[in-house]
């Protein structure tokens, strides 16, 4: 063939081509996970992101891997970023987040995950040229993203043992992981560790409808596997092995049960109702406590659930459906700090405050934590929480009780709160909580993460003396 003839032929080859067909078809699971991670990056938690973009697969398999993705990545960013700091020569520009994800995501299923080294890496290096479906400017990325990532391959031992820096070997950033070694000096590795785990998948059974050993019978009908929760307070509590839909659990919709943490499930045992108390529970969202309190105490006199937005009360609402609790409460959409414009006056003899916090004790359920929270919040969510316990206080009836709660393992929100409440309001005594489970405070009780299985929570009962 001469010159021209050949010439003529590549042309025809190239022509022949479709406009705007696809090079290689990218898997969904990946294109979803770092459309997440690019959101959460963006400043959107990843409890928000799961609805629109991961649970929109249509594929369970699917689902799974990008669910597995995003949460490693959130869980194992500072250590992700040690392995490319370390395969890179310079860092890629703040503009560039999305190559950067591309990598980490990747790295992170190399490392973690059982898919063929070469789907991982083929995928990364699409992905870096998709938005969308759509081509973007950042072709110069995939040469850079293939080389990473075999290079990391075939260092891959040799980088895992070279981490060193406590940020990186943790995964935390610089100042979550003083701040809790600062409060915990003999602690705050485990903390640390545990903030690393998988989370527990915990059930409250609704005493209504069957104790825990009843369900558990009902569960191992449907081939699932449960035990039974051995901490006191907590004996209508299963934990699951291994993940389910909670909708095909036995009669999740008739109410038997809910989904709920092991820690979280202490607070109606703590508060301590008895039959005829008035109940108010401030922070209500998205009422589990709510409807705990009323599954577990069926004598409340009346309970009251306020929240700040009409969005978040819609999910207190839903869940006390579900549960055919909904004529037993009244739900205020209100600031709880704000109370003379919905109050009555009548005062509570019980009330719980689930308070808003860094949520730093739950890390391990909701990853994006690290990435979203800042030192900064710190203060502003303690004077927040200072604010919410004063005006709860005016409601308190005499000789009535107050469960002070947060999901922090921060000293600032829990015990040094109520520290400064107690000096401040000499009509407040504590009720010290006598327990085999946490840590006992100077004042309150705190629980740890991975403590039983559970999240980390703080609580302390106050009560009000004449």
């Amino acid at each position: 063939m001469n010159e021209s003839t050949d010439k003529t032929a590549r042309v025809a080859k190239k022509s022949s081509r479709k406009p705007g067909a696809k090079k290689a078809n990218v898997s969904m699971a990946r294109q979803a996970a770092l459309k997440a991670l690019m959101q959460v990056f963006n400043g959107r938690s990843l409890s928000a992101v799961q609805g629109r973009v991961i649970d929109q697969l249509d594929d369970t398999r699917d689902r799974g891997l990008a669910n597995e993705i995003v949460n490693g990545v959130l869980r194992w960013r500072w250590q992700l970023e040690a392995y490319t700091s370390m395969l890179m020569e310079k860092k890629l520009r703040a503009k560039d987040i999305d190559v950067q994800l591309v990598l980490w995501l990747a790295i992170y299923e190399l490392k973690e995950c059982r898919s063929p080294d070469y789907a991982i890496i083929n995928d990364a290096v699409e992905l870096v040229r998709m938005s969308d479906g759509k081509k973007t400017g950042k072709k110069w990325a995939s040469g850079l993203v293939n080389a990473v990532l075999r290079r990391f391959v075939r260092e891959k031992e040799v980088l895992i043992t070279s981490i060193r820096d406590g940020q990186a070997i943790y995964s935390h950033p610089r100042w979550l992981l003083e701040k809790i070694k600062a409060d915990w000096p003999e602690d705050w590795q485990k903390i640390l560790t545990e903030n690393n785990q998988r989370p527990a998948f915990w059930l409250r059974v609704n005493q209504a409808h069957y104790d825990a050993e009843q369900y558990q019978k009902l569960l191992a009908k449907h081939d699932i596997e449960s035990f039974i929760s051995v901490l006191p307070g907590t004996e209508h509590a299963l934990k699951l092995i291994g993940g389910v839909d909670v909708r095909t659990l036995p009669s999740f919709e008739d109410g038997a049960v809910s989904v709920q943490d092991i820690g979280a499930q202490l607070a109606a045992t703590l508060l301590d109702v008895v039959a005829g108390n008035r109940v108010l529970d401030l922070c209500a969202a998205p009422g589990g406590k709510t409807c705990h309190l009323l599954e577990r105490y069926p004598t409340i006199e009346r309970l009251v659930a306020v929240e700040l937005e009409e969005k978040r009360m819609l999910r207190v609402r839903e869940n006390l459906q579900r549960l055919k609790l909904e004529s037993r409460a009244e739900l205020v959409v209100a600031d709880a700090r704000e109370y003379m414009p919905w109050w009555n006056g009548e005062t509570f003899d019980r009330i719980l405050i689930d308070a808003p916090c860094t949520a730093s004790g739950v890390i391990r359920r909701h990853p994006d934590i690290k990435t979203l929270r800042r030192e900064t919040d710190v203060a502003a969510l303690v004077n927040l929480q200072a604010e919410i316990l004063l005006s709860a206080w005016q409601m308190l009836a005499p000789e009535g009780e107050l469960l002070y709660v947060t999901c922090s393992v921060f000293k600032d929100e829990n015990e040094k709160q109520i520290q400064n409440f107690l000096s401040q309001n000499t009509d407040a005594v504590e009720l010290v909580i006598e327990a085999d489970w946490g840590r006992l405070c100077c004042h309150g009780r705190q629980l740890f993460p991975g403590e039983h299985d559970a999240d980390g929570f703080y609580y302390c009962r106050l009560k009000k003396v004449q």
